[in-house]
């Protein structure tokens, strides 16, 4: 039998994982890969040091799955989209990659606001300039790294550059392609795109688009001896991993909304035409003819993870310790908070929200008599309050019929039901462990003939998913709650400039 590796490179770890021609997860390894924060709000990461911890990974995968290298058919990646990842024209990295949670470009992407340049990247492109959209980091970097600016030879995402790492070919694919500098309806490069944002002569820096599963490359020996690999095992162009997990949970289809509660708060839909909005990025699809309609904002289940970290830590590494695990100790406790009224309410913008970069987070409506299950209640209520601002705004442009949920977040029934309730529409979480590297490895299975397209997922999702649907008497109460978080955000936003004044920018 034929297996495939999807790698998945996110934020804060690097994944490989080894799937068997049905879909079935064989072995998966993780390495963390440090963030490095030199200032304020620049995130970056080493990138060699992040090929080597990916490297690692497939090595301990394919040793961990138990199978021959020369059995793996093909290989994929996707990662983390936005951000870039600079090569000189020797092929070198050029400095750090930049990180997708980087906001250094916050007061170019202002000015492209106030003079008039955002609205004509939305209309050509497809989306608002956001602070760490390539283009924008691009800007950055010629107004304050002149000499690094001077020197770009290839202008790589960070799936891109870890294809190079593995095959030695440079390219992308037209996801990723889509993050900045494409025609939104030609769906293809425009050099007046680059004029746009003021980066003329960076044309020849683009890299050559290919489909997510056309074969572009093969395993090079050296990157066979770290990997573990066969060399000469084929890889195709892969696809930015937003992308890849609406695919591998089964939610890249039009009427669908695929979310994925993790860092980001993501919702996205497919269409078979452009529909351009501020609210949304309208992002080339898998194939030509296809649009990828993504709300975006970095308001999920980070948020949850903050509260249990930092207020919870002791409690956390305790249960670890015993082989336990936190969020099961705390579920109950949420369960009975959801049994009471509650005037709690979190706005779950610790590290951005959809108003804007001043909105920060907070409680409201908190007494001395709420406890911690109080608390983590109304966090994970605004995180779904949070992902239904997106959702309503797709329903305004498109005719969403169902969800489709995933992260971490996802496996707590609990969870998944109150977004259901929250959203009032049926939310269906998979069995998937691993979407966005399935959602890869069926790009790697289409390109060498396993499958027909990325698409004809082997797999019977409608059997291995979990369904949740809308219970009336919470449905009522989540609206209004819901209202109420929206008001307050609206009223909020002549306040939340004078509460970051009182710090200076990245305190």
């Amino acid at each position: 039998m034929p297996y495939l590796v999807g790698i998945d490179s996110g934020l804060t770890v690097t994944k490989a994982v080894v799937f068997d021609e049905e879909g079935a997860p064989l072995a998966v390894a993780r390495r963390r890969v440090p963030q490095l924060i030199p200032q304020a709000r620049h995130v970056e990461r080493n990138m060699h040091g992040l090929w080597l911890a990916t490297a690692e990974a497939i090595r301990e995968a394919v040793s961990r799955s138990a199978r021959s290298a020369s059995d793996i058919a093909a290989i994929a990646a996707t990662a983390h989209g936005d951000g870039i990842y600079l090569l000189d024209r020797q092929r070198q990295p050029l400095g750090h990659g930049i990180l997708s949670l980087d906001s250094r470009a916050g007061e170019e992407v202002a000015a492209w606001q106030a003079d008039g340049t955002a609205e004509a990247a939305l209309a050509r492109t497809g989306q608002m300039p956001h602070a760490s959209a390539p283009a924008a980091l691009l800007a950055w970097i010629r107004a304050h790294e002149p000499e690094r600016f001077t020197a770009i030879g290839y202008i790589l995402a960070c799936k891109d550059w870890l294809r190079f790492c593995l095959t030695g070919t440079l390219g992308t694919d037209p996801t990723e392609a889509s993050t900045s500098f494409t025609d939104v309806a030609t769906q293809a490069y425009a050099k007046d795109v680059l004029s746009i944002y003021g980066l003329d002569g960076l044309h020849h820096a683009l890299p050559p688009v290919s489909r997510p599963d056309e074969v572009v490359g093969t395993v090079s020996a050296e990157a066979a001896e770290l990997t573990g690999l066969a060399a000469g095992t084929p890889m195709v162009a892969g696809l930015h991993d937003v992308t890849a997990s609406a695919l591998g949970i089964g939610g890249y289809c039009m009427g669908t909304v695929a979310i994925v509660a993790g860092t980001y708060s993501i919702n996205e839909t497919v269409s078979t035409a452009p529909h351009v909005d501020a609210r949304w990025f309208c992002r080339n699809g898998i194939a030509i003819g296809e649009w990828h309609n993504m709300a975006i904002s970095p308001a999920s289940a980070a948020n949850y993870d903050w509260f249990l970290d930092r207020l919870l830590g002791a409690e956390r590494e305790a249960a670890e310790t015993n082989g336990q695990s936190i969020h099961a100790l705390v579920t109950p406790e949420i369960e009975a908070a959801f049994q009471r009224p509650s005037t709690l309410l979190f706005h779950p913008y610790l590290y951005g929200s959809p108003h804007g970069p001043v909105a920060s987070g907070g409680f409201l409506g908190l007494r001395g008599w709420h406890g911690r299950g109080d608390m983590l209640r109304a966090v994970i209520e605004g995180i779904a309050f949070n992902h239904r601002v997106h959702i309503d705004a797709l329903r305004n442009g498109f005719e969403l019929r169902d969800a489709r949920l995933t992260g971490g977040i996802s496996r707590n029934p609990l969870f998944a039901q109150l977004f259901a309730d929250v959203l009032g529409m049926t939310v269906t979480v998979t069995e998937t462990e691993e979407a966005a590297a399935w959602g890869a490895a069926l790009c790697a299975g289409a390109g060498v003939g396993l499958y027909e397209s990325p698409r004809h997922d082997p797999r019977n999702i409608s059997r291995s998913g979990r369904s949740y649907r809308p219970q009336a008497a919470r449905r009522d109460e989540m609206n209004r709650r819901y209202g109420l978080h929206c008001e307050i955000a609206e009223k909020l936003s002549a306040i939340w400039p004078s509460i970051e004044s009182l710090a200076p920018a990245g305190d």
